[in-house]
């Protein structure tokens, strides 16, 4: 059931107001449906109440022995007046509804002191004899061809000498349930409610696309524009709030990256002293492995800093053709004597930084090479995203393995050692550049053999 409701805020603000919109216009409708029907009874009822009140004096002072003929003549199809000695069934109930009590009052007071001893009415809705019949005279095409509710008012009055006076008529159409003007009305309301909720609702929920967007910009760029605090108050306390976080952690980056290179100019000095004294050592292949333990410490403390700063760096962006960049990186390395393919590729203009991302190519294409032989390129364009594909002839990396080789540092003792060269940073570095871009970098082991790099860009 869940599947089918909106996912977004908007939607479901949307949905939960249109249900309210709804649920009001339909006990709206109810209530008004009900109001008009006990006016339009009270008001018929009352215009039948002083006939009646008249018919009861003349019944009343006529004598016994013709009152049945001057009831025969007044009643018609219409008009039912019938004089019993018992009380019609309904008197055992209590009077029905505010215009039937309306009608049983107007008639005790209008009839003089003593000349009934009480006086019931009813209202009711299901046509027995004799409404039945009167029915079928006032409506024969039946209540639908006039789309109203007919109901029956009933009164039955006590005579002092212990006769019951009955009358019984139809009271006029209440006319349709729900009108057109009704219906109009209602929609005309609805329709003003909708617009006005949609747009209240999506100005609502806008800042919060605002927030999501520079969350999104801050995760590829600590260094983004703030967020300007503009708004309603709570608007402008969670814009506040994230710039704050947003400075914290550009200056937690910052720190993090000037310890760094503290730390890199610091060693450096020992290094070379180190280096220094390593030349006065009479040993050859003492000195040699000195010298050589020195270098991969200075490059090592080179690739740290590099790294720190390739991630608190923000270059701008400017839209480049990836294919054009792409094809210039391999006919750089193709003219240095290096095994780099290219397949044609239509250009690809992305918004981009265009250094870095060179830089993250460039890594992974020596990579190709040094450990896979050779290197061929390929770009695809699908309609979410832009690849780059990098595959190598080389021995490929265990499946085990795979999550692991993006972490800082970490080296395949197997085929891709120290004396083989590399700090274990390569391929970290170069996901922080993509991760920065929105994108990301998999590796996969092709089924013919070697290692397959996509490097994937959202379009």
């Amino acid at each position: 059931m869940t599947r089918f409701l909106p996912r977004s805020l908007f939607g479901q603000t949307l949905l939960i107001l249109l249900a309210g919109l709804v649920v009001s216009h339909l006990i709206g409708a109810w209530i008004y449906t009900s109001d008009r029907r006990q006016a339009v009874e009270a008001v018929a009822g009352l215009a039948l109440a002083p006939r009646v009140a008249n018919l009861t004096r003349l019944i009343a002072e006529t004598p016994a022995t013709s009152r049945a003929r001057i009831i025969e003549g007044l009643s018609d199809p219409t008009f039912r007046v019938e004089l019993t000695a018992a009380p019609p069934p309904f008197v055992d109930a209590a009077t029905q509804g505010s215009a039937a009590d309306a009608i049983a009052g107007f008639l005790l007071r209008d009839l003089p002191a003593g000349s009934v001893k009480q006086v019931r009415s009813a209202i009711d809705g299901n046509f027995g004899p004799p409404f039945a019949m009167m029915r079928s005279r006032i409506m024969p095409f039946g209540p639908m061809m006039h789309g109203g509710v007919w109901r029956g008012l009933q009164v039955a009055l006590e005579l002092p000498d212990g006769q019951w006076l009955s009358f019984a008529t139809v009271l006029p159409d209440t006319g349709r349930a729900v009108s057109w003007q009704f219906t109009a009305a209602m929609a005309i309301m609805a329709i003003i409610v909708i617009i006005a909720s949609g747009w209240a609702v999506r100005r609502l929920t806008a800042p919060l696309r605002t927030l999501a967007s520079a969350a999104e910009r801050l995760g590829k760029n600590v260094s983004a524009p703030a967020l300007p605090e503009i708004g309603t108050v709570e608007m402008q306390q969670a814009s506040r709030a994230f710039n704050e976080m947003q400075a914290r952690i550009k200056r937690l980056v910052e720190s993090r990256t000037q310890m760094l290179a503290a730390i890199s100019h610091d060693l450096r000095t020992p290094l070379t002293l180190l280096r220094l004294r390593s030349e006065n050592v009479e040993s050859r292949d003492d000195r040699e492995r000195m010298l050589a333990t020195i270098a991969n410490m200075e490059e090592m403390i080179a690739a740290t800093l590099a790294f720190a700063r390739d991630e608190a760096k923000a270059e701008p962006r400017y839209p480049t053709d990836l294919a054009a960049l792409v094809a210039s990186i391999v006919d750089d390395m193709a003219d240095a004597g290096r095994p780099v393919t290219l397949d044609p590729a239509e250009p690809m203009i992305y918004p981009c930084q265009s250094a870095a991302l060179k830089r993250a190519l460039t890594s992974r294409i020596d990579n190709a090479i040094q450990y896979g032989k050779t290197a061929h390129l390929a770009l695809v364009t699908t309609a979410k995203a832009l690849i780059i594909t990098v595959d190598d002839d080389g021995p490929g990396i265990p499946d085990a393995e795979l999550p692991r080789v993006f972490q800082p540092f970490y080296r395949l003792e197997a085929s891709r050692s120290r004396e083989t060269g590399g700090t274990g940073l390569g391929l970290a570095i170069a996901l922080s550049i993509v991760q920065a871009h929105g994108g990301n970098i998999t590796l996969t082991n092709r089924p013919q053999g070697g290692l397959r790099a996509a490097i994937i860009l959202p379009r």
